[in-house]
């Protein structure tokens, strides 16, 4: 079983549009969306929930307001400003430091675990898929993208799976690295950009400070051919396998609307270099 990555150094460059026409391509396999942040896989893949937990992964302060003595202290320490005048802590704001824990003369406050988001099994036509959702000004946890990868993982070698294929989140942060740990290819989407550019420089560093083979896609290839020919020296100068260029195409945005891999939408030249990118990817 192998367990394939699709991730870029930022946000917007059709990781999760190529990630679903993998999806599509592949046989016998699961797949994992780890871009928790806005885990959108969904919408093209069209999953049946079939289990869903609960992520708790902070604590926030609560007040005891039959112990509280209202002396003050709690609210000289908290550098956050989230305990009000009532001495009710404002959730949001709180950062779970545990200062005020700590601080609290009367132990009137405890730490109790917030619930930060919930994470779904699914069943889709393309095989199972797990996914999370956090709540509403809720960061993003290494801890919950490890979860989710983990549990893609058992079903796949429960299941006799031969891939495993994760839609990564963007950037080179925690999630990424949670993302990155322990798979066997990172598929690096990339745009012809300055943005693009910068940010591929830095997660092929980080790649490769994890021993993880990447390959590199260019989407959008032809909207600046003076910045594909930079990626395309990077790739050689870093001995990097360039296994993808794919066209500006509305095909993919109307794909899109339609809710559906652009392989599936339309038989076009996009699609087939997808496929081409899959069978590249599939010697690899």
């Amino acid at each position: 079983m192998k367990q394939i990555v699709v991730i870029s150094g930022k946000g917007g460059t059709g990781k999760t549009t190529i990630a679903a026409s993998l999806a599509s391509l592949a046989k016998n396999k699961v797949m994992a969306d780890c871009d928790v942040d806005a885990a959108d896989l969904y919408l093209l893949l069209h999953p049946t929930i079939k289990e869903t937990y609960e992520f708790k992964g902070g604590k926030v302060a609560e007040i005891d307001q039959e112990n509280c003595n209202q002396c003050g202290k709690c609210q000289q320490v908290c550098r956050f400003e989230a305990i009000d005048n009532n001495f009710v802590v404002d959730s949001i704001s709180c950062e779970g430091c545990g200062v005020c824990f700590y601080i609290c003369p009367p132990e009137a406050i405890k730490m109790v675990e917030r619930l930060s988001g919930k994470w779904f099994i699914s069943e889709t036509k393309y095989g199972p898929l797990v996914y999370a959702k956090l709540e509403v000004a809720q960061e993003n946890s290494g801890k919950l993208v490890t979860l989710v990868r983990e549990r893609a993982k058992l079903i796949a070698e429960k299941e006799k799976k031969d891939f495993v294929i994760i839609d990564g989140p963007p950037g080179i942060g925690c999630p990424v690295i949670a993302s990155l740990a322990g798979v066997d290819i990172a598929l690096i989407v990339t745009e012809p950009t300055l943005s693009g550019i910068h940010d591929l420089e830095r997660i092929v560093g980080l790649a490769r400070h994890f021993g993880i083979k990447s390959l590199v896609c260019i989407n959008k290839y032809d909207l600046n051919l003076k910045n594909t020919q930079n990626i395309e020296k990077f790739c050689q100068v870093y001995n990097i396998e360039l296994v993808g260029k794919i066209p500006f195409d509305i095909m993919v945005t109307k794909a899109l609307i339609a809710g559906k891999p652009i392989v599936e939408y339309s038989d076009n030249h996009t699609s087939g270099q997808i496929r081409s990118l899959w069978g590249k990817i599939m010697k690899v």
